[in-house]
């Protein structure tokens, strides 16, 4: 079987409906579309971030991100599912146990240090760019309030996670001061 159908040719895909009788196609610009792309666009990317990452447990962890994500796709692809509050826990222990690690921060940081924590960098601005995607969604029809708190989450997750990357390479973070009236 191909993989291309030649479907979306003029530009519009199928979207999932329980009823069979009521699924339909829309525009690929259509803001659903555009909200589980950017989903997509995260978890592709967590598996580069994955590539490069130094501790075995943080590999595991994104790993059970990138499913959480296949199911937020599906979610808003209006497939019957539900991602669990407690998956939003775990990030928020995640997040937590790294934050008791490193100093406390008091300034925005630049982007930059060691190749695995730059590009969770990249996956937390992927991260936030999905959120304004689903958020926008939200604003025309009612997301699952698990999907807005996970997806709100996994950005500061990911922004950690870079922290501890940067601290694991022995680099030091680079402090953005604003200039000075």
């Amino acid at each position: 079987m191909a993989v291309y159908t030649r479907k979306g040719d003029t530009g519009t895909t199928s979207m999932y409906e329980a009823d069979p009788k009521k699924r339909c196609r829309v525009s690929k610009s259509d803001l659903r579309v555009q909200a589980i792309g950017a989903v997509d666009e995260v978890n592709s990317y967590l598996g580069i971030c994955n590539f490069y990452v130094q501790s075995s447990n943080t590999k595991k962890f994104v790993t059970d991100i990138q499913r959480n994500l296949f199911t937020i796709g599906s979610i808003l692809s209006k497939a019957p599912l539900e991602i669990k509050k407690a998956e939003t826990k775990k990030l928020e222990g995640e997040i937590d146990r790294i934050e008791e690690s490193l100093p406390p921060l008091r300034n925005f940081l630049l982007p930059e240090g060691s190749i695995s924590a730059v590009h969770f960098m990249y996956a937390r601005a992927l991260a936030r760019r999905a959120e304004r995607r689903v958020v926008a969604l939200h604003n025309k029809e009612a997301v699952d309030s698990g999907v807005l708190e996970y997806i709100n989450r996994l950005s500061d997750y990911l922004f950690c996670i870079f922290r501890e990357e940067n601290a694991l390479s022995g680099e030091k973070e680079e402090l953005w001061i604003g200039r000075k009236s």
